[in-house]
């Protein structure tokens, strides 16, 4: 019998960056539980795309080897999305946990829809629908509705980690943007591993080789740093960018605005904390975008 071929329908896609959002939320908490236990953005960094790349490496070459295949002359553009990408998202954002809260790292990087919709428009020239701007706008209010915005002083904010948080807004919308072109060509398997590879080399060029490693960690922190690198970055990476393969960068970017609700909801599950009135508002708005960007199919 010949194979089924899957069917990439928006609901699919929609599926694939709402798993990746809940997974970069874990990850999230995961992370600022190893900087109140000592450890650098720096050594985290490292080790999360070290492990992360090996990992995925094994996977590939077991399950689908076809996926390593890459043009040499494509290769100078991987590297381009593995270091202004991945390490850099990957970077900044830890530096932005490590130096403010969760939330207002949060906020800052998730104004990357608005940069890829402004990009689309004045540097792409693309005819982007009123529907995918009024959506990055509410779902811009309502992620600063839920991380409780309102009652953040961004002048009392360390100014480091707001920085941090800003280039990852900018990173963010440049391998969401990025990714897409390049897989026009290639797998969304073979972009991510390849990307999470440079981003490997990267750090250890950055820093002295598998420096991370020497630490003595406990056991249940090489259980939060294998869950960070593995289920928080490949598998989550490889939704995001299977899910953008499907509904585009924009409406990828705008669901994954879902995240800070997960980290919520985490957040509320393991820590007993509780959403106020208007956070709950600002999750409503959210959900609504998402709901309201997959039943406008087009």
């Amino acid at each position: 019998m010949p194979k089924l071929k899957p069917v990439n329908t928006p609901a699919l896609g929609y599926l694939y960056v709402v798993s990746a959002a809940v997974l970069w939320a874990s990850g999230g908490s995961a992370s600022k539980a190893m900087f109140h236990a000592g450890v650098s953005p720096e050594h985290l960094v490292q080790i999360r795309v070290t492990i992360a790349s090996a990992a995925f490496f094994l996977w590939i070459r077991v399950v689908c080897p076809e996926r390593l295949k890459i043009s040499i002359r494509d290769l100078p553009y991987m590297i381009l999305l593995g270091t202004f990408g991945i390490a850099a998202v990957q970077y900044t954002y830890l530096v932005a946990i490590s130096k403010i809260n969760v939330a207002s790292a949060i906020l800052l990087q998730y104004q990357a829809p608005v940069l890829m919709v402004v990009f689309s428009i004045f540097v792409l020239k693309e005819k982007v629908r009123p529907l995918t701007i009024g959506a990055v706008f509410v779902s811009t209010l309502g992620c600063y509705l839920v991380v409780g915005g309102y009652d953040l002083t961004v002048f009392a904010m360390n100014r480091a980690g707001t920085v941090a948080g800003i280039l990852s807004a900018f990173a963010f919308a440049f391998y969401s943007m990025y990714g897409e072109h390049w897989m026009q060509k290639y797998h969304a398997v073979t972009i991510i591993f390849y990307s999470t590879l440079i981003a490997a080399l990267v750090w250890n060029v950055l820093q002295p080789p598998l420096a991370a490693f020497e630490a003595d960690y406990t056991f249940s922190q090489w259980l939060l740093i294998l869950f960070i690198a593995i289920p928080a970055t490949v598998v989550a990476f490889t939704f995001y960018f299977k899910g953008i393969n499907i509904i585009r960068a924009a409406r990828a970017g705008i669901t994954a605005t879902l995240e800070p609700i997960a980290a919520g909801i985490i957040a509320y599950l393991f820590l007993g904390e509780t959403l106020a009135p208007l956070q709950i508002l600002g999750a409503l708005l959210v959900i609504a975008v998402v709901i309201v960007l997959q039943m406008n199919k087009e």
